[in-house]
């Protein structure tokens, strides 16, 4: 991950200057309020069984391996730990949590980076930063994956839904889905989604702009035993306007565990190392 300190520097000036705004912004808006969409419930249960599907609901690891190609050729590679503690709102959790602790495992010159994710904020930091810096979740950080994309994401919480059919996948039957998401802070503004009708397994997510433009289409593979059900253990991201450009996300080591809550604050960032 090549990040240009001086950058976040500036940036972080910019960031503070606005933060107040931006967080009443954010607490205030809402997808459905700016756009009109309504919940579907029948869309919602689809998209809840998916969830489950791609991850656990409850804290869990697991280790993932990213490699960027352009023009079909490897260009890249960066393996993460990343560690989940997510639990949606409910009895035992009225508030709910969605944190996650991104560490960097290689190559060589990214040990001793690592991210921490808490909601809507994102902060980086490295071995020669005085302190962790926030970052955006909608930044590159290798091919067509995103700081935000590392970070096991829960569409049912994030988004509302819309069942608009079904539709052949492969040889399979799914469901066509419409995302929105719920706050500005979501990476994505809208998705659209295909899910097998008879095992809700995720076949392909198409990422969109508020425009409607597809920027990235994901496809879901190798579903294999994980952390007590099948899941899929690769995700191919098709770069949607650079043909032969994608990004293979490959998922290792899937465990439930729950590591110290202490873990998930920023300022244990800096005491990785």
């Amino acid at each position: 991950m090549k990040l240009d300190h001086r950058f976040f520097a500036a940036l972080l000036i910019a960031v503070t200057a606005c933060a107040s705004a931006a967080q009443s912004a954010v607490n205030a808006d809402t997808a459905a309020s700016e756009v009109g969409v309504q919940q579907d419930a029948r869309a919602q249960g689809i998209i809840r069984n998916a969830d489950r599907v791609r991850a656990p609901d409850q804290p869990f690891r697991y280790t993932l391996r990213l490699e960027a190609f352009r023009q079909s050729q490897s260009a890249s590679q960066q393996q993460l730990d990343v560690s989940m503690r997510f639990y949606k709102p409910g009895p035992g959790h009225e508030q709910g949590d969605a944190r996650a602790l991104v560490r960097f495992v290689s190559p060589a010159s990214d040990k001793g980076k690592a991210m921490f994710s808490d909601f809507e904020k994102m902060w980086y930091y490295a071995p020669d930063l005085r302190r962790p810096i926030p970052i955006s979740k909608q930044q590159r950080l290798i091919g067509q994956i995103s700081n935000g994309d590392v970070v096991a994401a829960d569409f049912d919480y994030s988004y509302i839904s819309q069942l608009q059919g079904e539709e052949r996948c492969g040889d399979k039957t799914c469901y066509r889905l419409q995302l929105v998401r719920r706050w500005l802070h979501v990476t994505y503004p809208k998705i659209t989604y295909w899910v097998e009708k008879d095992t809700y397994y995720p076949y392909r997510a198409d990422f969109m702009s508020d425009s409607n433009l597809v920027m990235k289409r994901s496809y879901y593979k190798n579903y294999q035993m994980a952390a007590g059900r099948v899941r899929p253990l690769q995700i191919v991201v098709e770069d949607a306007l650079q043909k032969g450009n994608y990004t293979t996300m490959n998922y290792s080591d899937v465990r439930l565990e729950s590591l110290p809550e202490s873990y998930f604050q920023k300022d244990y960032l800096m005491r990785l190392n």
